[in-house]
């Protein structure tokens, strides 16, 4: 893995050579293919090197990194076309690849603890740097204090870990299990809050609205993942703890997430319905994770994944628009069918993946969760069938609404896609269809 981590060191003196914004982004697209050919599919870590190795787990979120990351590129033209501090602004998403990489293939759980804080701040940064309102501050500070206010105690469990152990390697505590209920509590608020679970979602609508289109794909595709990544880790020794009391937090996202999808049914704003989809698509995902089946592990795994490249893609496409149009609101973007025709197709095919609808992953992973979280109890039958229905309302409500009706008067006659924005959509929704072919890597059925 140290191979990967130093050629991404490598690419940033690449940033002060003059006009290299398309060569940081060509250097990227290398490293995804060749980390790709690695093909590290296995239950245990391989490539080892200091404390950094990947597993099946690991491998999947630092290959959506990669990609993400160098999308994210491809979405931010205009920050090179108006010479926005484009140089700090590659520098920013290299740093924060680089923790992301970092967070996903340490092996070590304070390691992991401290480059899963790190990711915050380059994230602040793009929210504060290249967001559009004056209340980017507010958002993040949100951010900030929402992640923060729960790491501490995480910290303190992670040093008690190391006083009870001796080690804080992932695969020797997995040997251990603790039956402590502040450690498990310690332990676990700081990912519900990153997942974000309902109840602390709030710091994510507020930062997604504020920030530029690569803030929201990096939010929406990797740091949601964050948190249903370091639950997967300390589930391995916290199961005792588990079984006692993961019911609360199961109810809670449930019916969160009908809550939630009832909200999405009433914004006009086409980044804060994306924004609050992703919290009703998350909340399914945290159900599955805390019913401990195998079952629920690999369909949040494989949701999780597909969700990122789902929800990224949608961003991007309210981002074309915003470019269009000046305005998110929906009052606004109706009638896109006849102002820009050929994107009505991508509206189309990346809705469909974000209401579930087959070949797309998203409908894997959904059919592995409802088959865990029905086993583990049947009165949840209620809520997940409230979720699937308004998950499908809420998507279709904004595809009909910005697609159908009058085009806005205000508005020039037509407008096409350039061939980038049809390149960057078609990177999202190519491996969301494609990995379903291979979905024992992504149902970790290995």
């Amino acid at each position: 893995m140290l191979k990967l981590v130093i050629t991404l060191l490598f690419l940033i003196p690449l940033i002060f050579m003059g006009n290299s914004f398309w060569m940081v982004q060509i250097g990227l697209n290398i490293i995804v293919f060749s980390f790709v050919l690695m093909g590290l599919y296995s239950n245990f870590f391989c490539s080892i090197s200091y404390f950094l190795g990947a597993d099946l787990i690991s491998y999947g979120l630092i290959l959506l990194s990669l990609w993400i990351c160098t999308l994210m590129l491809t979405a931010s033209e205009s920050i090179f076309k108006y010479n926005n501090y484009k140089g700090l602004f590659l520098l920013n998403v290299l740093v924060l690849l680089l923790f992301l990489v970092l967070t996903f293939s340490s092996m070590n759980l304070f390691t992991f603890y401290l480059f899963f804080e790190s990711s915050l701040i380059p994230t602040l940064f793009l929210i504060l740097g290249w967001g559009y309102q004056p209340e980017r501050l507010q958002a993040g500070v949100y951010l900030l204090f929402y992640t923060l206010f729960v790491s501490l105690p995480m910290l303190v469990g992670v040093f008690y870990l190391y006083n009870s152990v001796s080690s804080l390697n992932f695969y020797l505590l997995g040997n251990c299990s603790f039956n402590y209920d502040l450690l498990y509590l310690s332990m676990i608020l700081a990912f519900l809050v990153k997942m974000p679970m309902f109840l602390v979602h709030l710091w994510l609508p507020k930062a997604h609205v504020e920030a530029p289109v690569s803030g929201s794909m990096i939010l929406a595709g990797i740091m949601l993942k964050l948190g249903g990544y370091g639950l997967l880790r300390v589930f391995s020794f916290l199961q005792f703890s588990g079984l006692k009391f993961n019911y609360m937090w199961v109810s809670i996202s449930l019916v969160g997430g009908v809550l939630i999808s009832l909200v999405c049914l009433r914004q006009t704003d086409l980044k804060a319905l994306i924004a609050y989809s992703s919290v009703a698509h998350m909340g399914i995902v945290l159900g599955g994770m805390m019913t401990l089946s195998y079952w629920g592990v690999c369909g949040s795994y494989s949701l999780m994944i597909a969700h990122g490249l789902c929800s990224s893609g949608l961003f991007c496409l309210a981002n074309i628009t915003y470019e269009r149009l000046g305005s998110r609101s929906l009052l606004i973007n109706k009638g896109l069918l006849n102002f820009m025709p050929s994107m009505s197709l991508w509206w189309f095919l990346l809705s469909v993946c974000n209401m579930a609808a087959p070949p797309s992953l998203n409908l894997l992973g959904e059919i592995s969760l409802l088959n865990s979280i029905v086993s583990w109890s049947w009165l949840t039958m209620i809520s997940l069938g409230g979720l699937s229905f308004f998950s499908a309302a809420y998507t279709l409500y904004l595809y009909a609404y910005s697609q159908h009706g009058k085009v806005f008067s205000g508005n020039y006659s037509f407008s096409g896609g350039s061939i980038r924005e049809y390149y960057l959509l078609f990177l999202h929704w190519f491996p969301l269809n494609l990995l379903i072919l291979k979905s024992d890597v992504c149902l970790i059925w290995l």
